[in-house]
């Protein structure tokens, strides 16, 4: 009679621990819990793309200290190396649903960010890239990267500690840059490039970087532009539907 008791609440709202008569709710999915208004995903935080990422974040200061000690050459070469591990991470995860995750969707820009602002600073540093466009971008990043850590913060279930806050294996929300937004990143990408060939192919003067100056200072203006027009279409809250 237990038996088929039990059988019965099986598969249903819940069970029944037999000879006790007391019914046991069904368990929940370990891979998404909803508290609150949102829900927050438990998820592998070691996947390739967001090794890729962190390496990438790794190569920063090594490339800062390179061009501020006006080693182009092997500057150069490392940057090659960085911009290898970008296209990496970004192919691996739009081709294997297994290595793409929120996290992933924040910790890609972020790492972009960081080695572009770090390489910025430094190219101002040897004269290669005007201290005017530099600050551009650099107040631009810090913008965005407060606004990502203020959405993390409102999609962030209570308690909000910081033991939970910086728990990469907790996501709340997935980021989606806009179209400008990625056109910004290559081009400046494409500038830090050439300026770092220019004092080792002698063209440090040349007009062509100049005009490459000012079309980064629109991009970059454009595309914050685009973060506040679009708003709240870039981010997308894991919600509990």
């Amino acid at each position: 009679m237990a038996t088929a008791a039990s059988s019965a609440w099986r598969g249903g709202a819940g069970s029944r621990r037999a000879g006790r008569g007391e019914v046991v709710p069904p368990e929940r999915p370990r891979e998404k819990r909803v508290v609150g208004r949102y829900a927050e995903l438990y998820e592998n935080p070691w996947t390739i793309p967001n090794i890729l990422s962190m390496a990438r974040m790794g190569l920063a200061p090594v490339l800062g200290y390179l061009i501020v000690e006006e080693n182009f050459n092997v500057a150069l070469g490392v940057f090659v190396l960085a911009g290898i591990t970008d296209l990496l991470d970004g192919f691996i995860a739009r081709n294997w649903a297994n290595q793409k995750s929120a996290l992933g969707s924040a910790l890609d820009p972020l790492a972009d960010k960081i080695l572009i602002s770090v390489l910025y600073v430094s190219l101002t540093c040897a004269n290669l890239i005007p201290v005017s466009l530099t600050s551009m971008i650099i107040l631009r990043d810090v913008v965005l990267i407060a606004a990502v850590f203020y959405v993390r913060y409102k999609t962030l279930s209570p308690p909000r500690t910081l033991s939970r806050y910086f728990n990469p294996c907790y996501a709340t929300a997935q980021l989606k840059p806009t179209f400008i937004s990625k056109m910004n990143t290559a081009v400046q990408l494409i500038l830090v490039a050439a300026s770092l060939a220019a004092p080792v192919f002698n063209y440090v003067d040349s007009i062509y970087l100049q005009t490459l100056w000012c079309i980064t200072a629109f991009t970059t203006v454009t595309s914050a532009y685009s973060y506040y027009h679009y708003g709240r279409k870039t981010v997308q809250v894991i919600n509990n539907k």
